[in-house]
């Protein structure tokens, strides 16, 4: 009864923990030495730990923790230290970057400082843990696409915060550090260019988003209704006929017409998640510094559809006519009544 495990038995296995294959390194060893946890082992695997950090681990830890303490204590000052008030407002408390007219230059710490600092260290946190999961995989003898899957998410992260400010040549272009002031950004920025949503980098990355939702949901829903047949041992069951795997090759071929295999199906994912980031990225470079409506640029292309010009919309061509307010709609007049008003 125990020598097959999963969601689906009463049983839990439990044996001698896991340290791993052996380490080359020798200024670094495994930490926190493992033990078994049931509640663990009810979601997935029981062992909990070793931990292997290293010098780009720990170092990450340092600069992430930084960059937390900067805006955590930034958010405690804007409550006047108050901690029942930090916890009731923190959706609404923010560490925003320095005025649009400082440029890219190095702000005083109460006008943008602070927000400069603190993203200089997540920086510096966030691509060392990319060292960390690189060196790992490499060492392990793994394939890297971890962390070029991380890296995805990295590129629209300095993209954001760096990329996209350095090339319009301003802090101020830059995303804050807060919940509800991030949000905020994201809809004024939309806004500002006429409307993300005919941005097409942006419509391709909402696709892969959802079609990463999608494939995930299938993929995961095939091998739990297939899991009392073994089907998570996927490298046994595609030598192993009429197993699990089996029946979900033949429910996708006879439903769909069409079947990924126990191997391909992990590609697919991949790739769509990889560019959920990768195409939003390019999106988000994209505005401000070569495309400044996007709501025009879809009217040329063939994208936007003809409304009535109630409200025309017309790129400026000059600094007066970014400055000159916008053109005023023509009064509403309703026939038969006295004065056109009712």
């Amino acid at each position: 009864m125990a020598d097959y495990q999963n969601l689906w038995n009463q049983v839990q296995v439990r044996a001698a923990p896991d340290w791993g294959p052996p380490i080359s390194e020798q200024s670094w060893t495994r930490s926190f030495p493992p033990k078994m946890s049931y509640w663990l082992g009810k979601v997935g695997d029981a062992q909990l730990g070793p931990i292997y950090l290293g010098w780009t681990g720990v170092a990450s830890l340092i600069f992430g923790t930084l960059a937390f303490n900067i805006i955590g204590f930034n958010y405690l000052a804007q409550v006047n230290w108050n901690a029942i008030e930090f916890v009731r407002q923190l959706p609404w408390l923010s560490l925003d970057p320095p005025a649009p007219g400082r440029g890219m230059g190095i702000a005083p710490l109460a006008e943008g400082g602070w927000w400069q600092l603190a993203g200089f260290f997540l920086t510096i946190s966030v691509l060392l843990w990319w060292v960390r999961l690189y060196r790992r995989a490499r060492s392990f003898g793994m394939g890297t696409h971890l962390p070029w899957a991380f890296a995805s998410a990295i590129w629209l992260f300095l993209v954001l915060g760096f990329f996209r400010p350095l090339l319009m040549g301003s802090w101020g272009e830059a995303v804050p550090f807060g919940i509800f002031s991030h949000l905020d950004w994201t809809a004024a920025f939309s806004i500002r260019y006429g409307n993300l949503f005919y941005n097409p980098f942006h419509m391709l990355s909402i696709a892969f988003l959802y079609g990463s939702a999608l494939l995930f949901a299938m993929h995961g829903a095939t091998i739990l209704a297939t899991a009392k047949y073994g089907a998570e041992r996927e490298i046994e069951q595609i030598t192993d006929r009429g197993t699990g795997a089996e029946r979900s090759a033949l429910f996708w071929r006879w439903t769909m017409g069409f079947n990924a295999t126990m191997e391909s199906i992990h590609r697919w994912a991949w790739w769509f998640a990889v560019l959920v980031t990768l195409t939003g990225g390019i999106g988000i470079l994209l505005t401000g510094t070569v495309v400044d409506n996007w709501y025009l640029w879809g009217q040329r292309h063939g994208l936007v559809p003809e409304y009535p010009r109630a409200y025309p919309a017309v790129e400026p061509t000059s600094p007066a006519e970014l400055e000159a307010p916008m053109q005023q709609a023509p009064p509403v007049t309703y026939p038969g009544l006295v004065g056109g008003a009712p």
